[in-house]
């Protein structure tokens, strides 16, 4: 049978109007692509060169977020400290900062002249226009979705089972590896795949930092701008492979934080057992 819901129409009919206004671009784009040359277009060598760049280097840094963002998470969440949220607003200022701005931080930082290139310059150590130049402009700029994400899920879950697994005389580090981190895995693995998401589309920081040198720091968003201006159906064609792959990140993420349902119907069960054995 079917039931009645609480919202009223005019918000159901307002809320179809935004789906359409993110659908209609996409199903305009799905319709000018060149399906007959989709292939070939997708396929040559700047086109693969640009997207396995793009895939290696998004992996690089989410690696990097989750090494830096657990332990910001952590601090931000669980300690208190004299101007934690000046550090917190910091942490979080690429969400808004424009991407060309972060570019421009991070070649005056680690540039050949920047505050920390110069000293890595003297060593015969060059980190901007390089590949690993796109790694840390898209890390920069993917952090905060990884902090974001894991310290919610840590003032979610609080300090109740940590709490009796250092009274059970755990240590710190036990307590981290057997009863926090196993109870925010799904905000971590979300966190993780957005952060991987928003490095795969960054544009801004890393045409800046690194600039655009095919096969070492030429990613798919910078071959898609390129090809718009001398090739409109290769643009069309690799922009709709990276909408595909943002669909399956997406759908991911969406997978692992739907698993907070289960987490949070049979986390005291688990949590108390794991302080038991900790």
């Amino acid at each position: 049978m079917p039931t009645r819901t609480s919202v009223p129409r005019w918000v159901v009919a307002v809320a179809a109007i935004g789906a359409l206004f993110v659908l209609l671009p996409l199903a305009a784009m799905v319709l000018r692509v060149n399906w007959a040359e989709f292939v070939p277009l997708v396929t040559s060598e700047a086109s693969v060169d640009a997207l396995w760049l793009s895939l290696r280097t998004s992996l690089a840094a989410t690696a990097l977020c989750i090494v830096l963002g657990v332990p910001l998470a952590l601090v931000l969440a669980r300690a208190t400290f004299p101007g934690q949220r000046l550090v917190r607003s910091l942490v979080l200022l690429p969400l808004v900062l424009p991407p060309v701005v972060g570019g421009i931080a991070l070649l005056y930082t680690f540039g050949r002249r920047g505050l920390i290139g110069e000293h890595l310059d003297a060593l015969g150590i060059t980190i901007a226009f390089s590949t690993t130049a796109v790694v840390l402009a898209q890390t920069f700029v993917a952090l905060p979705f990884l902090v974001l994400s894991l310290e919610g899920a840590l003032r979610t879950v609080g300090t109740r089972y940590e709490e009796v697994g250092a009274t059970l005389g755990a240590a710190p580090s036990t307590v981290l590896r057997r009863i926090t981190l196993p109870l925010v895995l799904p905000a971590l693995v979300s966190g993780a795949v957005l952060s991987f998401a928003r490095a795969l589309g960054e544009f801004g920081a890393t045409l800046t930092f690194a600039g655009s040198l095919q096969g070492t720091t030429r990613t798919l968003p910078l071959e898609i701008y390129l090809q718009r201006e001398t090739s409109p159906d290769t643009a069309v064609a690799l922009s709709l492979v990276l909408v595909v792959v943002a669909v399956v990140v997406v759908g991911i993420a969406y997978q692992a934080g739907s698993t907070d349902f289960l987490r949070s119907s049979f986390g005291s069960r688990s949590a108390s057992r794991r302080a038991d054995d900790a």
